[in-house]
């Protein structure tokens, strides 16, 4: 294939950068996600994962930088990603089946009227794809966590989208069913790209094509290419100097201390 011809990555961050206020959470975040990956989004708490996500779903905007899905802004591609995201908030008394929740995920098409046919043949098909064909009838609060969390997966499949996003779809569950879901993942990654954020590096990485290390700033690289330095880095922290400027860049250490810059900070593991 030509490189006029080469399709865009399905996800891909050009020196982003994103503020809560005055509180850099993400910095120069640079990378690509290609057809085909199944990429574990890891790091420590507050690091920036959730907000990564939500970056990718437009729902956040950069404060500088670009993101791009299919080539284009999230919201315009909004109907080839699919989001599951960690809980649903619900009303326990409330008679909403497994199935209703899967339907939620066509919203969006039928915005003027009810579901038609076609929905709900697409709604069982999305909860067979999740192994729970034989409890859509089931209300949603008598499931267990493991088969909730995979309901909310059977909701962002049932418009058939190219790219997933989930926000630690594992959370809630014990390890017997945290290692069902990233089976079943796995299987769903043959005919979706998939970015899912853990907190289990030990288990998402016997499954996962790539890993996106987010701490501040992100990289993304293959899971053969993990190394306990890179570990080091992102969980415990290494010195990083940043220039909280109009430019908002890295500043390399060795050079930051032969060129001082009277706005750089030093902070561990990147944080201002």
């Amino acid at each position: 294939m030509s490189a006029n011809n080469r399709k865009p990555p399905v996800l891909e961050f050009d020196d982003v950068c994103f503020a809560y206020e005055r509180e850099e959470v993400l910095h120069n975040v640079d990378f690509k996600v290609e057809k085909g990956d199944l990429v574990a989004v890891v790091g420590p708490n507050g690091g920036g994962k959730s907000t990564l996500i939500r970056l990718a779903l437009g729902l956040l905007q950069p404060l500088r930088g670009t993101v791009r899905a299919f080539g284009e802004a999230p919201a315009a591609s909004r109907r080839l990603v699919g989001y599951a995201p960690q809980h649903l908030q619900f009303d326990p008394a409330f008679p909403v089946t497994a199935l209703d929740v899967v339907l939620m995920g066509r919203v969006e098409r039928r915005a003027f009227g009810p579901y038609r046919r076609e929905d709900k043949k697409a709604a069982n098909e999305a909860l067979a794809r999740v192994r729970l064909e034989q409890l859509g009838d089931r209300a949603f609060s008598s499931l267990s966590g493991g088969e909730r969390q995979r309901v909310l997966i059977a909701q962002a499949l049932v418009s058939a989208p190219e790219l997933l996003l989930l926000d630690e779809p594992t959370a809630n569950v014990d390890s017997a069913v945290e290692h069902e879901i990233y089976e079943l993942l796995h299987e769903l990654n043959a005919n979706v790209t998939i970015v899912l954020v853990s907190h289990n590096l030990n288990v998402v990485t016997r499954h996962a094509s790539h890993v996106a290390c987010v701490n501040r700033t992100a990289s993304v690289m293959p899971v053969s290419q993990m190394t306990d330095d890179h570990l080091h880095s992102i969980y415990r922290g290494d010195i990083a100097v940043l220039q909280h400027n109009d430019t908002c860049h890295v500043i390399d250490p060795t050079s930051a201390m032969q060129t001082p810059h009277r706005h750089d900070t030093a902070s561990p593991g990147g944080q201002a």
